[in-house]
């Protein structure tokens, strides 16, 4: 998830490109205008290759001079495409950018962050690399620009490329991230071989994957990772998101994540007749905003179809992709704000606390009275911090007790 402030309030958002606090869309006509002036094309270089099989996972496809970004003065940008896998293992092309600091890279390079953003939308239409702000601006993204860091930012399979785009899938994230570094240093000769993951919402939950797969492929260039107001409940994150007035827009984007996942799912099976309706507009013509706008009406209690929670492709999804429950390849930071009206604290806590159970070096700090966006801002210079010292080689302080 991304960009939601407490639902009950909604009148402010952080949107990205420096442009501060502004209005959140009061119609859908004002949503898709907005997303338009922050759009750059989709040319034919997110177009996949004939041959992808050809290569490997990681392989650099393509890469162009990424312009009509607004950046930290300056920096400059490389659009990169690239071989990764889908949450199945099959070949896709992955769009995304990598954003270089100005001036003369450390002898090293620049350190790397691998971006993993949050909640841009499920329609090609909603691939960072093709927005001016890179979905994010001010809100972390920029800041690590300006603070030092090579950001390479991949968007996902299926927003940008063709899709579609499996949401909030965490093996499909991770592999999109995981992938992402070594193209990057393909593109960039200049970046550091060592590398953190960092994440928010639906990216949060792509950096714990991450975390997952590396203890496993024990990567000794990766350094660690940070996930913030990550995802990390399923079943009773939807009945969250189906009773609280503001949100029911992510249903619709998450219904269509498990219809990528698992083609023979029904989104009907999921969500009201309320928000079908919609369903088939919000997922191909627009992206966040758009979603937001065109269901803000919709009350609480409206939105879950009857049932739902016997749909076997839902428990599946989430059986198969909650976090906590693999150890994890090295050192994790965990952050969460306490008055997070989309990712309810209390699951992030009880994710660590089942970390802490199995002994996984874990670090964990909520912000008081922050919500969804204010957390990742507010905890920006903690983040930076917690990186430099992985960079550094300054071991972590686990949080846990007896860590």
């Amino acid at each position: 998830m991304s960009r939601v402030l407490r639902p009950m309030v909604f009148a402010l958002v952080l949107l990205g490109g420096g442009a501060g606090a502004q209005e959140m869309p009061k119609s859908p006509a004002e949503a898709l205008a907005m997303e338009r002036a922050d759009r750059l094309p989709l040319t034919a270089f997110y177009d996949a290759p004939k041959n992808l099989s050809a290569s490997k996972p990681g392989a650099l496809l393509r890469q162009e001079a990424g312009t009509g970004y607004k950046l930290p003065p300056g920096a400059s940008a490389v659009r990169i495409l690239y071989h990764s896998l889908d949450a199945s293992g099959r070949d896709v092309a992955t769009s995304g950018v990598v954003l270089i600091p100005a001036g003369k890279p450390p002898a090293s390079g620049w350190p790397v962050i691998a971006w993993a953003h949050g909640t841009s939308g499920v329609s090609r239409l909603c691939g960072p690399s093709a927005m001016r702000d890179v979905y994010y601006g001010e809100e972390g993204l920029m800041p690590m620009v300006a603070a030092g860091f090579a950001v390479v930012a991949t968007d996902y399979h299926g927003l940008g490329t063709v899709g579609p785009h499996q949401y909030v899938n965490k093996i499909a994230q991770a592999r999109d991230v995981i992938y992402s570094v070594p193209a990057a240093r393909a593109a960039v000769p200049a970046l550091d071989k060592r590398w953190v993951v960092d994440g928010h919402s639906q990216g949060g939950l792509a950096a714990w994957g991450v975390a997952e797969m590396q203890h496993q492929i024990k990567d000794p260039n990766y350094l660690g990772a940070v996930s913030v107001a990550g995802v990390v409940r399923g079943m009773e994150f939807f009945n969250h998101l189906g009773e609280t007035p503001g949100v029911g827009f992510y249903l619709a984007l998450m219904a269509a994540g498990i219809q990528a996942s698992y083609p023979d799912f029904k989104p009907s099976s999921l969500v009201s007749d309320e928000v079908m309706a919609h369903y088939a507009d919000v997922t191909t013509n627009g992206c966040y905003l758009y979603a937001y706008a065109t269901y803000a009406a919709v009350p609480g209690g409206k939105l879950l179809r009857p049932g739902w929670d016997k749909v076997p492709q839902v428990h599946r999804f989430f059986d198969e992709l909650s976090p906590a429950k693999s150890p994890i390849g090295g050192p994790m930071l965990v952050i969460a704000g306490e008055a997070d009206a989309t990712v309810p604290i209390d699951g992030v806590r009880d994710a660590v606390k089942k970390m802490c159970a199995m002994k996984q070096p874990i670090s964990f700090r909520s912000y008081p009275g922050a919500d969804h966006d204010p957390a990742m801002v507010e905890s920006t210079p903690y983040q930076f911090e917690w990186i430099r010292a992985r960079f550094a080689g300054t071991p972590a302080v686990s949080s846990c007790p007896g860590g």
